[in-house]
This record gives structure tokens, C-alpha cells and sequence, in this order.
């Protein structure tokens, strides 16, 4: 009996501690990471010639901030701090969206809606691939000016 309890009370302990650790493990996509237009697809294009994504922790959930240089060659900075729990935040620079809502999924995916005057102009959805060094990021929607926007951005970790 004191076997049988031991056992069980070792199962309860590594199962809790294990739980614990997965919900303090780090969201995969944190860091910075590069657009590879090579291998993205923007639908209408064409996509930015460069983008930077960086993700941190800050107070208040993560903190995104984007550098962009459009297809003009026009450069773009923007961001927003979020909790990652599908609340709405304010998102500054992007010409298609004043608000977003992230949720996180798991350590390798987050989905995000984006909205401009309350409504709904993007729906995403981020994947870390196996590795940890691609990050894909999907949207569908329309841009400000109405038309609908398919794309597929690749980026790699720096």
C-alpha cells in the first residue's frame, strides 16, 4: 500500500511539474525574424522588399515590433504589446489594421485578428515550423483599400 502511494504521489508530482514547465516555456515565435520574399507569396502583390518581425517579453504580454520597407521602398515601423489572450490592442503603422488580437494557440502557433474602424480586415494564423527557425505567417482579408489579400510571408530567425 505505501509502495502503491508513493508511486502515485511520484506521478502527481512529475505531471504537475511538467504541466508547470509547459505553461512557463517560452512562445517560439520570441526573437527576430526576416522575410524571405523568395519564398513568400502576397496576393495582390507586390509583397514588401523587406520586413523585420521582433517579438519580447514586456509588461503587459508580448511586445511586436515591425520594420517594413514596402514595394515603393517606402519604410514602415509599427507595433503593439499584447497579452496574446484574443483581447483587442491598439496596433500603430500598419495602414490596414488599428487594433489587433492575438490568442496564442501553443509555444509554435498564434492566431491574430486585425481590425481598422472595428472592422474586420485580416484573419492570421503564425506557425513555427519543427526547429524552431521558419516562421510562416498566413493572412487572409483585405486591405485598406477593400481588395481581398492572400499571402504567405516565410520568415527565418536571426
Amino acid at each position: 500500500m505505501r509502495n502503491r502511494l508513493a508511486g502515485s504521489l511520484g506521478i502527481a508530482v512529475s505531471m504537475l511539474l511538467l504541466t508547470s514547465s509547459l505553461a512557463l516555456a517560452d512562445d517560439n515565435w520570441l526573437g527576430t525574424w526576416k522575410l524571405n520574399p523568395a519564398k513568400s507569396k502576397v496576393t495582390p502583390g507586390p509583397g514588401p522588399k523587406s520586413q523585420t518581425l521582433t517579438f519580447e517579453k514586456k509588461d503587459g504580454g508580448i511586445q511586436l515590433t515591425t520594420d517594413t520597407v514596402d514595394a515603393d521602398g517606402k519604410a514602415v515601423h509599427g507595433g503593439y504589446v499584447a497579452p496574446f489572450d484574443g483581447k483587442e490592442v491598439a496596433f500603430t503603422g500598419n495602414p490596414d489594421a488599428d487594433t489587433t488580437a492575438p490568442k496564442r494557440v501553443d509555444a509554435n502557433h498564434y492566431t491574430n485578428t486585425w481590425k481598422k474602424d472595428g472592422k474586420v480586415t485580416r484573419s492570421i494564423k503564425a506557425t513555427v515550423a519543427p526547429g524552431g527557425k521558419v516562421l510562416t505567417i498566413i493572412q487572409t482579408g483585405q486591405d485598406a483599400k477593400g481588395h481581398a489579400v492572400h499571402s504567405t510571408a516565410v520568415f527565418e530567425k536571426q
